[in-house]
């Protein structure tokens, strides 16, 4: 009786590949910033957790781009963000000014994780959903994870560029970094509309010198002055929640009244 023929699998294309390590790229950002922070190199933590936070941008675009968007990639990818995202910044926050507060500064890392991985789980549900209006894919549900970690960072970014080497995190300083991170933690884990970043996708064409020179400033601001950068970054992120707000609203209230309004 000759043997069963074993069932042949189909070789993966590489277009499926190419988005998954940017991912595992990623992750090792992540997993790196917390060696950082344990070697005492916060500046070189923060800087890993940014990378991270890009990479992970560049990720979903590479995989809709090529058309290798995949549920096992989707996973990874969720699984990723919550180390880059949630451990990371959590560790490097407790390490660099909130272990003055003892377990209460550990309490507000827990929380912070913790809202990072409700976070994510939400958005693994709701981005099945059919019945998701159009409008609907211009916001994000509560603040996405990358953006948490690099606001959530403020108080860290601050604390560089104002302390000398060697300085001490006063208790009063490190109070207001819990509720400032425990803030965030609340925003990441509330149904707070904020604006997504995947609905730009295009440039008119006489915007277009104007941006390349946008990303160039922006790039070299980063280059040599990075704490300044992400203080800039975070600052304008945070301005933009009110705004994210008063537009989810007038298009909630649009959406609902088109869909009261008899058909003709």
């Amino acid at each position: 009786m000759e043997p069963a023929p074993r069932a042949r699998f189909g070789g993966v294309p590489l277009r499926m590949l190419i988005p998954n390590v940017v991912t595992l790229m990623a992750l090792s950002a992540g997993v790196t910033a917390i060696r950082f922070t344990f070697e005492g190199s916060i500046e070189w933590a923060v800087m890993a957790i940014a990378a991270a936070a890009v990479l992970d941008g560049l990720d979903g675009r590479i995989a809709r781009a090529l058309k290798g968007t995949s549920r096992f990639g989707a996973e990874l990818d969720s699984l990723a963000d919550f180390v880059d995202f949630g451990v990371a910044p959590a560790i490097v926050l407790y390490f660099s000014g909130l272990s003055r507060l003892l377990g209460f500064g550990w309490l507000i890392c827990l929380l912070f994780c913790i809202a990072c991985a409700l976070r994510l789980a939400r958005f693994n549900v709701m981005v099945d959903d059919p019945e998701l209006p159009a409008w609907r894919k211009g916001f994000f549900v509560g603040m996405p994870a990358p953006a948490g970690a690099v606001v959530g960072l403020l108080p860290v970014y601050i604390r560089m560029m104002e302390m000398a080497p060697g300085e001490t995190v006063s208790r009063g300083f490190a109070g207001v970094e819990a509720a400032y991170v425990l803030g965030i933690a609340i925003l990441m884990a509330s149904r707070v509309p904020h604006f997504s970043g995947k609905s730009l996708g295009r440039v008119p064409r006489e915007y277009v010198a104007v941006a390349l020179i946008g990303v160039v400033a922006a790039l070299l601001s980063i280059a040599y002055f990075p704490l300044q950068a992400l203080v800039t970054l975070a600052a304008a992120y945070l301005g933009s929640i009110p705004f994210a707000i008063r537009r989810y609203r007038r298009l909630e209230a649009q959406h609902l009244l088109e869909g009261a309004t008899p058909s003709a």
